[in-house]
């Protein structure tokens, strides 16, 4: 079993919020693509709108998660930090 770092996991989950659109997702919705636990993605949900990275609205009458610009700026910066530790042979472990 592969393991996934802190940073691995928010930039999959600020990837799958991307992959979302503008609606945003539901709780429920991201801990299946995301592959967390409920109680674990309301703990990193939570850090991630105090960084303001992602935002909470209601949606249909439902709580959302939609990922803000600067998530968007962030999660663009990983991936590029991503592709260039590549390039020197440094292996990112699941990388988005």
């Amino acid at each position: 079993m592969k393991y996934r770092t802190n940073m691995q996991i928010m930039a999959q989950v600020l990837d799958k919020m991307q992959d979302a659109g503008t609606q945003g997702l539901i709780i429920s919705r991201l801990t299946q693509k995301a592959n967390l636990s409920h109680d674990r993605l309301i703990s990193l949900t939570s850090n991630l709108i105090g960084s303001g990275l992602i935002t909470k609205i209601e949606y249909d009458g439902r709580n959302c998660y939609v990922i803000t610009e600067k998530g968007r700026l962030l999660l663009e910066e990983y991936r590029k930090f991503s592709d260039q530790a590549g390039t020197f042979g440094l292996e990112m472990k699941n990388g988005i």
